[in-house]
This record gives C-alpha cells, sequence and structure tokens, in this order.
C-alpha cells in the first residue's frame, strides 16, 4: 500500500468568492498541489520528468464538494496513487479541514503520459516506479 501523502494549506483571499468562500476552480489548483507534492516525496518532481520528455497530462478531473471552505480557513490536501500503470495514473485526494477532520471535498484525476509531441508513451519504468514504488 502506498502512502498517503498530506500537505497543510490555507484559504488564500483570491481564491474566495465574495461570501468568503472558496471558488469551485480553487479545489482543482489544490489537487495539482497536493499531487505534485506527492511525487516530489515519492522522489521524482513533475520538472525531471518534463526534462526527460514526457508529460503527465490530465484527461478525466472530478470533484465532489461536501463541506464549504473559507476565507483563512486551515485545510489538509490528502493525495494518494489509485492507480499507475506505463501509460496511466489516477491519483484520488481529500480535502480536510484542519480543526477537526471534516471532509470538505474529495475527488480524482486522470493522467496519460505524452512524448514533446502530445503521442501518448509509456514513461519508462526507472522513473514510473520512483512515483508508484511497486
Amino acid at each position: 500500500m502506498l502512502p498517503v501523502i498530506e500537505v497543510e494549506e490555507r484559504v488564500r483571499y483570491s481564491e474566495t468568492d465574495q461570501m468568503g468562500v472558496a471558488h469551485n476552480k480553487a479545489y482543482f489548483e489544490w489537487f495539482e498541489l497536493g499531487r505534485t507534492e506527492f511525487c516530489r516525496r515519492r522522489g521524482l518532481t513533475y520538472r525531471e520528468i518534463e526534462a526527460q520528455g514526457f508529460y503527465l497530462v490530465v484527461v478525466e478531473a472530478h470533484c465532489r464538494y461536501r463541506r464549504p471552505l473559507r476565507y483563512d480557513q486551515e485545510f489538509i490536501i490528502r493525495t494518494s496513487l489509485r492507480e499507475s500503470t506505463p501509460k496511466k495514473f489516477v491519483f484520488d485526494y481529500e480535502l480536510l479541514m484542519k480543526e477537526d477532520g471534516t471532509l470538505a471535498a474529495e475527488g480524482s484525476t486522470v493522467h496519460i503520459v505524452t512524448n514533446r509531441n502530445s503521442q501518448v508513451v509509456a514513461l519508462p519504468d526507472p522513473l514510473r516506479l520512483r512515483i508508484a514504488g511497486d
């Protein structure tokens, strides 16, 4: 079982609407932050992946909003890797209110591996295994 990576974050003013509630688009940015940190902590940064001519392209994204996050509220981004194949990665996310662990949102993203010409390719095992660990 792969680890779950947790990142603490705070809702910034620019991420809220006029009522101080986090805008729905911010959740996908927080998912990206969690995913980027997941890969970094597993030993492979997006910068390294791209330097070797590969990209993890989002082909599907889902978010289910449970409770609103509000301006200046602290929360935890919990990220895990559900699936890893040479050509595809599926990440799962939970956003939890830091004060009591209440689930604010949950979601997932599906990524395919492409080269610089936008062709679907396999990520070489030495790179994939640094993220997946299997």
